[in-house]
């Protein structure tokens, strides 16, 4: 993996991530595809939306369909028929949720699965042994994600953990060798919960390990938005510049652009395909909830300046018709669209960049972005 910074607007950044599967322009917006799959949207469908990588989740691969299966298809790319990067999570923000089904200890964790309740083991070297057998482009170590709220000693202990499983997966990585004749790259994380002095002690011990990129880590999990924005900031004036970074699992369409003002390049989450599955959809005025009464006879597209497929092709109406009727395909139609905006949201991000205009173009932008208050369905199902 190679990361080229090809220019810069204040502290935001466009650059261009090159792997063996193909370039990733940044800023870039990463659709999650946890279980192989992004969820009701189709790998063609995707590249038709113009994703360049999706996310898939080491956690869950691992216990279902297990490493034995997508080693025998050739690794995730040809199990999942997605030719293009593939960044895979480590599975630790998935552990550390299980708060109730896992022990942590120097060595890793044990936790019981979700799905059966069977008992299992991660270490730093076997999170790289599965992303090996896994094939992403992109692997991520083992950390410890803190909750928030947490006490200062409880993010020190977990921050300083995390560096030493870094350390080791840097070291199992070093020692293993890909096994399917493309690079795989591995990213650290910074931690330190909302600790502006363990921030440091962590973006400083992981640059001198010398990752091929940094993520960003613990952040969006219920502090402050304003707080989020701090953390990030003071992340990255230590982490270094020609290196990508990665902000995990944020976020709105403010978020990311807040945080490509201070030097973010790479995002994930699961909004835009979870509000979508709940009929919630983004557009360039702010969000709808197309389940709402007004949309019963609203003839107009979703986003008349959006050109994705359900933009071309229905109605507010069908789709809410769609949505109340419970059709499988209101999931599907609403995802695409949703992924369709992050990705034109991060395109645009982008070239106001190359243009030197990314400031002015992010104000205007989220003023747009506020215009409809429409959002009052965002279930988490």
């Amino acid at each position: 993996m190679n990361y080229i910074l090809e220019h810069t607007d204040g502290v935001a950044r466009a650059g261009s991530i090159v792997t063996d599967h193909g370039i990733i322009p940044t800023p870039i917006f990463m659709p999650v595809g946890t279980q192989g799959t992004v969820k009701a949207v189709e790998p063609r469908e995707l590249e038709e939306i113009g994703a360049k990588i999706i996310l898939g989740n080491t956690y869950h691969l691992y216990l279902r369909p297990g490493c034995g299966i997508v080693e025998e298809a050739g690794g995730l790319h040809r199990f999942a028929a997605w030719p293009h990067p593939i960044l895979t999570d480590s599975g630790g923000y998935q552990v550390f949720s299980l708060s109730d089904l896992r022990g942590i200890d120097e060595d890793g964790v044990v936790f019981s699965s979700h799905l059966d309740g069977s008992s299992h083991r991660f270490t730093p070297e076997s999170v790289v042994d599965i992303q090996r057998s896994l094939g992403s482009d992109i692997m991520m170590v083992l950390d410890e994600c803190a909750p928030y709220p947490c006490d200062e000693g409880y993010a020190a202990k977990s921050h300083q953990l995390t560096l030493r499983w870094a350390e080791r997966c840097l070291q199992r990585s070093q020692a293993t060798q890909p096994l399917y004749g493309h690079g795989q790259a591995l990213f650290g994380i910074v931690q330190g919960s909302v600790f502006g002095h363990l921030r440091e002690q962590s973006a400083h011990g992981l640059v001198g390990m010398g990752f091929d990129g940094y993520a960003i880590g613990g952040l969006s999990v219920g502090e402050p938005v304003e707080m989020m924005y701090g953390m990030t900031e003071l992340c990255t004036t230590i982490l270094p510049t020609e290196k990508p970074r990665y902000l995990m699992g944020v976020g709105t369409p403010e978020n990311m652009l807040e945080s490509i003002a201070r030097g973010i390049d790479m995002f994930d989450c699961v909004l835009p395909t979870r509000n979508g599955r709940n009929a919630m959809v983004f557009t360039r005025h702010g969000r709808m909830n197309l389940r709402n009464a007004r949309y019963a006879n609203d003839l107009a597209p979703i986003d008349a300046e959006c050109s994705c497929y359900p933009c071309r092709t229905f109605t507010r109406a069908y789709l809410r018709h769609l949505a109340k009727a419970r059709e499988i395909l209101a999931l599907q139609l609403a995802s695409i669209h949703n992924l369709a905006f992050y990705l034109w949201l991060i395109r645009s991000a982008r070239e106001a960049i190359l243009d030197n205009q990314f400031e002015t173009w992010k104000v205007a932008t989220l003023a747009g972005l506020s215009e409809i208050t429409d959002d009052s369905s965002t279930t988490n199902n």
